[in-house]
């Protein structure tokens, strides 16, 4: 994995509760999110599942584009997931 910026998308599972962040560490950041360490909304839904992920190459770039999809409908959210992966496979599992 190269050092970009990640926007990735976690959820809760197929069509679940979404959570959108950006980091430079996705390894690290599924990590954390699996095992519930931040506490909060991650946690309370049990988003566990990396779903998406796309890299920048720079961080103002990967801020941008965040906070442009969380703008986004839900359906443009997960239109967007099933392009890349329509099973919603827990792409985490291959960084970990």
């Amino acid at each position: 994995m190269s050092m970009g910026y990640y926007l990735y998308i976690m959820a809760s599972g197929p069509k679940g509760t979404l959570y959108i962040g950006v980091t430079s560490n996705l390894p690290l950041r599924v990590a954390q999110h699996k095992s519930g360490e931040f506490g909060g909304f991650t946690k309370k839904y049990q988003v566990k599942r990396l779903v998406f992920a796309e890299e920048f190459q720079r961080v103002e770039d990967a801020l941008v584009a965040e906070k442009r999809m969380k703008r986004w409908q839900r359906r443009w959210k997960i239109e967007l997931i099933e392009k890349s992966n329509p099973n919603w496979f827990d792409l985490g599992s291959s960084l970990l």
